[in-house]
This record gives structure tokens, C-alpha cells and sequence, in this order.
């Protein structure tokens, strides 16, 4: 297989902006997504980077996705919460805009969820619960997806791989943050090792009868296999009874894939933000977070192995591809260019 090609970020950047503004998107959206889409290929999260960016114009082109949506506020009973109904348009757009508005209602009432209905996939989540943490206060965001796991004790998929994060910010050291789907992997990083033509390991997937397999093409026809069997199913459904089902957007099992161009995705996403100062000053909490962090670094290793706290080794790998570059695979960077000859542009 051909080595990855090291490129800058500028150079992704403005790639990705370029095609998303050549598909009808207006410069501002187009440079968060391309936000979300850098900040997944920083922390080596390839199944959410820009792999994703000819999907999502396709669905733009597709008219599945609402490229001029007009994402509204719906007016609620409490103060502290809020909903956004993001009429169908770009998942990463409306998570920006609902963690922004969870991060102003926290700021009053020391605590802000704000729900979002009639979305889009909106690639990595805890690229929203970092938002919470950069402003000292703990960030959390869920959101529902297509089937993908089968309901514990039955071989159907149903339940989808529904991700969790959860941001805590330090302050000497690096923050906190788990970012977890109820899979034991993401169903993108399947779909990457069936575009290489790789096996993968045989406690990724299930085929179409509930067996384990190392092909990826009969674990993406059958079912993912969940973290912690009945646990991993079962979080997985709140997941979706607080997202479907409390914005009133699909029942369980409804979302469709990101690659069916059927018709909207009915994604829907939760986003907390808890301002710390409300309960202790930010600053006393965040050097007790370090306090935590290097009583866990103290303990004693696993043989040889190195102890790392959530979200550090991908921490690690942001700061060093900052720097040196960020590698894409050549299947990639193939497809892309195939997308930058029909919008006639400049290659990779």
C-alpha cells in the first residue's frame, strides 16, 4: 500500500473550503465544517476527517441535505434549555451553533442543554465538548445514528453507534476528554479497511447472522458489536431516547446512514454545558483535575506500558500534526480528487 502524503493544514484547509464553496455553501459555513472535518484528521481520527467531504457534497448535491437552512430556536418553557431546529441542514453547523447557545445559557444559570432536531451527521463529537472545556466548563454531547448494532440478544441492527463525549478542562495539564461510540469501533474506521482491502479484527463487526468476521464488507452488511455487550446496548438506546425521541425527530432505528441519499439523515444531538464557577472557582477545579491526573500517572504501569488520561494520546498527535503535517491516505486523496476534477479546481 502507498505511503500516506504529508500536507499542511493550510493546504487542507483551503482544499476543503474551496469544494465546499464551489458546491453552493457560503465561506463562514464552509470554514467550520472544514473546522470539524481538520480537527478530526489532527487527533488521527481519519473515519471523521476529510474523507468525509465528498460524502457530504454529494448529499448536498443530492438536495438530502439542506445547504440553505434556516436553523431557528424554538421558544421553551424553562430558561436553561433550548432546541434548534437545524431544518435539515449541516450537522457540524448546527452542533456549533447549539453548543454556543449551551455555553450562553450556562453562563446565567450555570447550567445549559440545548437539543437539536432535523440534523445531519456532525463528525466528531467531542470537537463540541472542547468548545465547553476552552471557556472552563464541562462540556457533554450525544447523538443518535443509523443502525448499526443489534439490540443485546438479537442479530438485527437497530441501535446506532450513538456517541458520547465528555470535556473537563485542567489547567497546567491536558484536558480530559472521553469520546466514545457504543461499538467497539466506529463504523468509519470499518468502512476505511473496506476501502483498503484490510481485514479487521474479529471483535469489530458481526456478519448478517451474528458471527464474528475479519471482512469488513459483512461486518458494514451485518452489525457492529457493542462495548461491554449488554452495557454498550443499552447506553446506546438512551443515547437515543435522549436525542430522537426527546426532539421528537425519529423513532429508534429511523436514522438514515450518512451514504443513503434517500432523503434526510433525522439526526438529532444533545449538547450540556456545566459552568464550573457555579459551583467552585474554575481555576481551584482545574488545578484539582491536574491533582487527579498525576495521582493516575503515579501509579504503577501495566509492564511497560505508558498511562494515559482521555483524549491525551490524540492531544499528543494534534500538537505534533500541527507542526509537521497531517498524512492522508492515498485512497483518500485519490477520491478527492476526483471530486476537485468536477468542480473543475486544483488538485491535492
Amino acid at each position: 500500500m502507498d505511503k500516506p502524503i504529508i500536507y499542511e493544514m493550510e493546504t487542507l484547509k483551503e482544499f476543503s473550503i474551496d469544494m465546499l464553496t464551489k458546491a453552493g455553501m457560503s465561506v463562514q459555513d464552509a470554514e467550520i465544517i472544514t473546522d470539524t472535518l481538520l480537527f478530526a484528521e489532527l487527533r488521527n481520527i481519519k473515519s471523521h476527517g476529510i474523507v468525509r467531504l465528498p460524502t457530504y457534497i454529494q448529499r448536498m448535491e443530492n438536495g438530502v441535505v439542506n445547504q440553505n437552512a434556516e436553523m431557528k430556536f424554538k421558544k421553551m418553557k424553562a430558561p436553561a434549555v433550548g432546541m434548534l431546529d437545524a431544518d435539515n441542514g449541516m450537522g457540524q453547523l448546527a452542533g456549533y451553533k447549539a453548543m454556543q447557545e449551551a455555553i450562553n445559557i450556562a453562563r446565567i444559570y450555570g447550567i445549559g442543554m440545548v437539543t437539536v432536531k432535523d440534523s445531519n451527521h456532525f463528525g466528531v463529537a467531542s470537537y463540541f465538548s472542547m468548545m465547553a472545556a476552552e471557556k472552563d466548563m464541562i462540556g457533554l454531547v450525544m447523538t443518535n445514528a443509523s443502525p448499526a448494532i443489534a439490540p443485546f440478544g438479537t442479530k438485527t441492527p437497530l441501535l446506532g453507534t450513538n456517541p458520547l463525549t465528555v470535556a473537563v478542562p485542567a489547567k497546567v495539564g491536558k484536558p480530559i476528554v472521553l469520546d466514545m461510540s457504543m461499538s467497539t469501533v466506529a463504523r468509519g474506521k470499518i468502512r476505511i479497511s473496506a476501502m483498503q482491502n484490510k481485514e479487521i479484527p474479529a471483535d469489530w463487526g458481526l456478519d448478517k447472522d451474528g458471527n464474528p468476521t475479519t471482512d469488513p464488507n459483512e461486518a458494514l452488511e451485518g452489525s457492529l458489536v457493542p462495548i461491554g455487550g449488554v452495557k454498550g446496548s443499552g447506553l446506546s438506546l438512551i443515547v437515543d431516547l435522549m436525542t430522537g425521541l426527546l426532539t421528537k425527530t425519529c423513532m429508534t432505528g429511523e436514522v438514515k446512514n450518512i451514504t443513503d441519499m434517500s432523503g434526510p439523515s433525522k439526526t438529532s444531538h444533545l449538547f450540556i454545558a456545566i459552568d464550573i464557577e457555579n459551583f467552585m472557582d474554575a481555576d481551584e477545579y482545574k488545578e484539582d483535575v491536574d491533582k487527579t491526573i498525576e495521582k493516575v500517572k503515579s501509579l504503577t504501569p501495566k509492564g511497560d506500558n505508558d498511562i494515559y488520561m482521555a483524549g491525551e494520546i490524540e492531544q499528543n498527535v494534534m500538537e505534533d500534526r500541527m507542526s509537521k503535517g497531517v498524512p492522508v491516505d492515498m485512497e483518500v486523496v485519490d477520491k478527492l480528487n476526483i471530486l476537485a476534477d468536477r468542480y473543475e479546481s486544483s488538485k491535492l
